[in-house]
């Protein structure tokens, strides 16, 4: 059962003029099983969180600390947090041109297993993934995101996913940008990886309407660099209606 613990977490992002506080403090823990829908309004940390969480550069946990199934993330590079399990779906994901995305897949299916995917087998288990995603099999011979469309690029990290198959997966506003039909599609992918069973899901969001395919077990509200409430899928339902506003008034009242 994998468990991702996050305790008093506090983070800076690298600004022109020096470091600037983000993170406040948060209290986090995501078990097997379970999906946590983090909402809030623009610029209240919920990206911090996850590029702090990953390991980006330009983001510096200044104390607190983040374990995964009581390993400490925070004294990881960034290649042995993926190692150990830990997924980011980016906001806005990146081109590499020259690498195409079978190999960059082929690659990191290695690192994180220690061991090459079978030559005979793996290409069926890509062009299964992509096809599950509603992408042409030819997608994994194309540069990564290259190309792509909005889109096609957030259903490729789903694909990612779906392959390296990690305990926790980040997903960064894996709903932006995309129309009705794509936010199922993507939906339907993330459900496929809750369902597994020993995996757990912090679901960054704006918005409810992916959650009317994706079923949180968990909701909170993330403003000023640390969760402020907390409930169930009612609260996203609230938000919707009400908004941020209350919650805004309470932190800087």
């Amino acid at each position: 059962m994998a468990e991702l613990v996050i305790k008093d977490l506090y983070a800076d992002v690298e600004t022109e003029s020096g470091p600037k506080q983000i993170l406040k403090g948060v209290n986090l823990t995501i078990r097997s099983g379970e999906i946590h829908a983090i909402m809030g309004p623009n610029g209240s940390g919920k990206s911090t969180l996850a590029y702090s969480l990953a390991g980006h550069p330009k983001y510096t946990i200044t104390s607190g600390s983040a374990t995964l199934d009581g390993e400490e993330l925070t004294e990881l590079s960034v290649d042995k947090r993926a190692k150990a399990g830990l997924f980011l779906a980016m906001q806005y994901p990146i081109e590499v041109p020259g690498v195409s995305t079978a190999n960059f897949l082929r690659t990191a299916k290695t690192a994180l297993d220690g061991v090459a995917p079978k030559v005979r087998t793996w290409p069926k288990e890509v062009t299964a993934a992509l096809e599950r995603m509603d992408m042409d099999p030819s997608f994994s011979g194309r540069s990564i995101n290259e190309g792509f469309s909005g889109g096609e690029k957030k259903r490729g990290e789903i694909v990612q996913l779906d392959l390296l198959d990690p305990k926790i997966a980040i997903l960064d506003e894996i709903d932006s940008g995309l129309d009705i039909d794509a936010v199922r599609t993507v939906a339907e992918g993330i459900n496929r990886y809750s369902d597994r069973g020993e995996h757990g899901v912090m679901l960054i969001t704006h918005y409810q309407r992916i959650l009317r395919y994706v079923e949180p077990t968990h909701v909170h509200v993330f403003v000023d660099g640390r969760i402020v409430a907390e409930g169930g899928k009612e609260l996203a339902a609230e938000l919707e209606v009400e908004g941020y506003d209350k919650y805004l008034k309470a932190v800087h009242a």
